[in-house]
C-alpha cells in the first residue's frame, strides 16, 4: 500500500480519521504471513520530520522514533492481530505535513507457478525473473526520485513565496522612503511666508 497523507499540526487523529490513523495488518491479510515493513519519508511542511512509533497487538513498542525525516522498518513475527502504525505532529504548533508511507506485507508472490517448487527454471523463464527484479529496481528508483522531486519542488514554492513577500516589502518601502524624501526636499526650498512687522 503506497499513499501520501496530509498530517495537521497539534495531533495524531487527523491521520485518516475514517480508520483512527491506525492500519490494522490482519486487514491486509497479516494473518497469512509473519513479515512486514514500511517507509516513510516527510516530503513537506515544517523541519520536515514526524514522530512514528509501532505496537503489535499487546500494545508492547516495536518501533518508536522522533523527529525523523524519513526511516523504513520491519519486522518478522509469529503472533496474529492488529499491529498498529501511527504518525504524529504534536510537537508542531502551526505546521502540516505532507508524509509519504509505503507499507509492504507478506512475501512477494513467485513470478511463476513452478518457482515455489524446487525445479529448474528454463532459460526463458530466468530471464523473465531477471527482468523482473530489475524492473522492480528501476520501479524503486523512479519512486525515490518522485518523492525527491516532491521534496524539492515543495521547497522551491516556499522560497519563491518568501521571495515574492520580500520583494513586494521591499518596493513598499523604496516607494515610501522616495515620497518621503521628496517631501523633505520640498520643504528645503518652499518659500515660508512669514508676517513682516510694519514700521510705526
Amino acid at each position: 500500500m503506497v499513499s501520501s497523507f496530509l498530517l495537521a499540526f497539534k495531533g495524531e487523529d487527523y491521520l485518516f480519521p475514517e480508520i483512527r490513523m491506525w492500519w490494522s495488518l490482519s486487514s491486509f491479510g497479516f494473518f497469512q504471513t509473519n513479515i512486514y515493513g514500511f517507509y516513510f519519508q516527510v516530503i513537506a511542511g515544517g523541519n520536515y520530520d514526524v514522530d512514528c512509533f509501532v505496537t503489535d497487538p499487546f500494545d508492547n513498542v516495536l518501533y518508536n522514533e522522533r523527529k525523523k525525516q524519513y526511516d523504513s522498518f520491519s519486522h518478522t513475527t509469529a503472533m496474529e492481530g492488529v499491529y498498529k502504525v501511527c504518525f504524529s505532529n504534536e510537537f508542531s504548533t502551526f505546521t502540516h505535513k505532507v508524509v509519504y508511507m509505503d507499507f509492504r506485507h507478506g512475501e512477494e508472490q513467485p513470478l511463476l507457478e513452478n518457482m515455489s517448487r524446487s525445479t529448474a527454471l528454463t532459460q526463458l523463464e530466468s530471464s523473465c525473473v531477471a527482468i523482473h527484479e530489475v524492473l522492480k529496481v528501476v520501479a524503486e528508483s523512479q519512486t525515490w526520485y518522485r518523492l525527491r522531486e516532491a521534496q524539492d519542488r515543495t521547497k522551491a514554492e516556499n522560497l519563491f513565496e518568501r521571495v515574492t513577500y520580500w520583494s513586494i516589502g521591499e518596493t513598499i518601502l523604496l516607494f515610501v522612503i522616495g515620497i518621503g524624501q521628496v517631501m523633505l526636499l520640498r520643504s528645503f526650498f518652499s518659500d515660508k511666508k512669514g508676517s513682516v512687522a510694519a514700521p510705526t
